[in-house]
């Protein structure tokens, strides 16, 4: 029966955030606004590492991947959101749903496993400062940075190609404001059985593993800490990781929030809402948290800056 009531999509018409007509123009504006600070903070923070010298340490090295991927998993969702806001039916083709489902999940299980980078990198420069240049050398960074873009091509792999196989129904509304795995499963004919299976197991290892990581790096972060005798030593060491804490709460709560808790507890219309959190607020959250938060970042802008107005 579902066979014969279902035809093969291609395009899908993206509901929005809200149907209220009054709600468009003002909303439109706000997420412009986040859309900018987005735009201007993670490009600003690219090009800050990459002109400041001191800067090219593995610490920034992996902050430069962090605000490479914030800009381009933002760029992948929000200028596609904002024609919600202006166009009565946001249509977007099968080939270009499928492609956006793919990039966005491509950037965020790479942000995911690039915070665990960041996560390991402070564990290391804390408590074995002494062999840090050893252990974080320029070819192990490489060799991480290549683990975490594995992984993100793996995880949007393993969904994309699982959502390839679906049939979807002639009913082609999707009730968000993006191509995501959850409301595309609520518009298929066929079993997604399967589907539900593989967003358990690959959302439970791109969470799992790295806030594991991130809390035993923490964990011994935090032992390392309270065995240093000087309060200033404490403090400094505290700053360091604080930024980083703030980024992978907002990040990862977000998300398993999203992703691990039943559909049921969490109807679509509040998924879509929880989910800004770390689709536009955490992008744009990210550059303001590590450079407002950061002695270094401060001091190689104002040397940029200096540079700029005395040439």
């Amino acid at each position: 029966m579902a066979a014969e009531n279902s035809s093969f999509v291609t395009e899908f018409i993206l509901s929005g955030l809200t149907d209220q007509p009054g709600l468009q123009i003002p909303l439109f504006f706000l997420f412009l606004g986040f859309y900018v600070v987005t735009m201007v903070g993670n490009l600003g923070l690219i090009t800050l590492i990459g002109l400041s010298s001191h800067l090219h340490t593995p610490m920034y090295f992996f902050l430069f991947n962090l605000s490479l991927i914030d800009f381009c998993y933002s760029t992948v969702i929000t200028p596609k959101m904002f024609m919600s806001f202006i166009l009565k039916e946001n249509v977007i083709s099968y080939p270009g749903c499928m492609t956006q489902l793919f990039f966005f999940l491509f950037f965020v299980v790479s942000e995911s496993f690039i915070l665990s980078a960041m996560a390991y990198d402070r564990y290391v420069a804390i408590c074995n400062p002494l062999m840090y240049t050893v252990t974080m050398s320029p070819q192990v960074c490489l060799l991480l940075l290549l683990g975490v873009y594995v992984m993100g091509f793996a995880g949007a792999m393993a969904h994309t190609a699982c959502m390839l196989r679906l049939t979807f129904c002639a009913n082609n509304l999707i009730n968000h404001y993006m191509c995501d795995i959850l409301p595309l499963l609520e518009r298929s004919c066929t079993s997604t059985y399967v589907n539900e299976l593989v967003v358990f197991i690959v959302v439970g290892i791109d969470i799992g593993v790295p806030t594991v990581t991130i809390f035993i790096s923490y964990a011994l972060i935090l032992s390392s800490i309270l065995r240093i005798h000087s309060s200033e030593g404490r403090s400094k060491a505290f700053s360091t990781c604080s930024s980083h804490i703030i980024a992978v709460s907002l990040f990862f709560g977000s998300g398993a929030f999203m992703y691990l808790k039943p559909s049921s507890l969490l109807p679509m219309n509040q998924g879509k809402v929880s989910s800004l959190f770390y689709t536009i607020v955490v992008p744009m959250l990210n550059p303001l948290i590590y450079s407002l938060r950061n002695k270094d970042v401060k001091v190689a802008l104002k040397k940029t800056l200096n540079k700029t107005s005395f040439s």
